[in-house]
């Protein structure tokens, strides 16, 4: 009985260990590998490639003036935006460009992916692209080219920068921050390495087909779409490219109750399709892919306060027991902070968001009350309230 224990404990602490230094791997891989160009799949190009925007909102409609009427600033011609206002009163939401399309549901969809198929059946022609931009969102006038780089490479998805809007509280400045973690090691250098970035749920584009298929016959109920959507991009084969170019900008929440609906939902969703970086590793050993190899990796690996506080747990039994191995998980913290200032060095925060890190344990404890909330976090809420 006490060498099974001892085997679980091992087994325990190796697995939280392992991704406390995770980013520090991913971080010396990117430095040792050749800086020649990462490799691609040169097809013929379109260079008239048709984008659908879709433009996704449930309930609230005031901000959608603004995030329109920066997608009709973008810096490319052949494109056209279709707002889904699911349970909206669009009364009062009208837009002279006829490039813009405003769809109404006739009965709550309450779903993403409902939303953006609603969009695809009343497409006004066929287009080539579709790219996800959320109510709250703001687009760079450069955005749509960017991401075109990458289409002319072959890439068929692609996941752009979703760069923060607002840093008007600390909750939002230490938002912020999570957001760039992310987006340099699961985004940037997953990408860089040979793998693909995960999608963060706007700001990302698609081959029509592609995504057709991927979701078409899926039935997605509640948040993480994303979290479905690129499982089944990457488990096809297909790299999700990472432009960091191609920005998007973000409201960060700024109010804790605004914060605990939308990470409860979060939280539920990693419990709910963790099991995908399961069949992604095993696929990835059967067919030698690194790319599915090392984006398993990433869909097993807990939400950051959950392996953090897990990390924890075990230094402080470690500290109790008066082992030896309270050195390694000294080091695996050294590395572990070590590997989140050069994120944030590497995404350019600001003195905002460095001053914000101070107070980050009220953020985690907000984390914590998300948790006991997530069982039924869609109950609680469907879609972030912005003020």
């Amino acid at each position: 009985m006490n060498n099974i224990f001892e085997i679980v404990w091992i087994s325990i602490q190796i697995t939280v260990g392992f991704y406390l230094v995770y980013p520090m791997i991913l971080f010396l891989i990117f430095n040792l590998k050749s800086k020649k160009e990462i490799s691609e799949v040169i097809n013929s190009y379109n260079p008239n490639l048709d984008y659908a925007i879709i433009v996704t909102a449930y309930e609230q409609t005031h901000l959608l003036p603004e995030t329109v009427n920066s997608i009709l600033k973008l810096n490319y011609s052949r494109y056209h935006v279709y707002v889904v206002a699911d349970n909206c009163d669009i009364s009062k939401l009208e837009f002279s460009d006829p490039r813009v399309s405003v769809l109404r549901p006739e009965h709550i969809l309450a779903s993403n992916t409902k939303s953006h198929f609603h969009a695809i059946k009343h497409f006004v022609r066929q287009h080539d692209v579709l790219t996800i931009i959320d109510s709250d969102n703001l687009v760079h006038s450069e955005y749509v080219n960017e991401l075109d780089l990458f289409f002319r490479k072959g890439y068929q998805a692609v996941q752009g920068v979703r760069a923060p809007k607002n840093l008007n509280t600390t909750l939002a400045c230490l938002d912020a921050a999570r957001d760039i973690y992310y987006n340099y090691y699961d985004g940037q250098l997953l990408f860089q390495i040979g793998s693909s970035a995960t999608l963060a749920g706007s700001g990302m584009a698609f081959n029509v087909r592609l995504y057709k298929e991927c979701l078409e016959k899926i039935e997605i109920q509640g948040a993480g779409f994303d979290k479905v959507l690129q499982a089944e991009i990457v488990k096809r084969g297909h790299v999700i490219a990472h432009a960091s170019r191609a920005i998007v900008y973000d409201e960060k929440t700024s109010h804790s109750q605004q914060l605990v609906n939308q990470r409860s939902r979060w939280i539920n969703t990693w419990f709910k399709y963790v099991r995908y970086g399961g069949e992604l590793l095993l696929k990835s050993i059967t067919h030698l892919n690194k790319n599915q190899f090392f984006f398993g990796i990433m869909l097993l690996r807990p939400p950051l306060f959950m392996f953090i506080l897990t990390a924890l747990g075990c230094m402080s039994v470690n500290l109790m027991m008066k082992s030896w191995d309270i050195v390694y998980w000294l080091i695996a913290f050294l590395l572990f902070c070590f590997s989140f200032f050069i994120a944030l060095k590497e995404g350019g925060a600001s003195n905002k968001i460095y001053k914000s890190l101070l107070s980050i344990h009220k953020f985690v404890y907000l984390q914590v009350v998300s948790l006991m909330y997530s069982r039924k976090a869609n109950k609680r809420s469907i879609a972030t309230k912005h003020t």
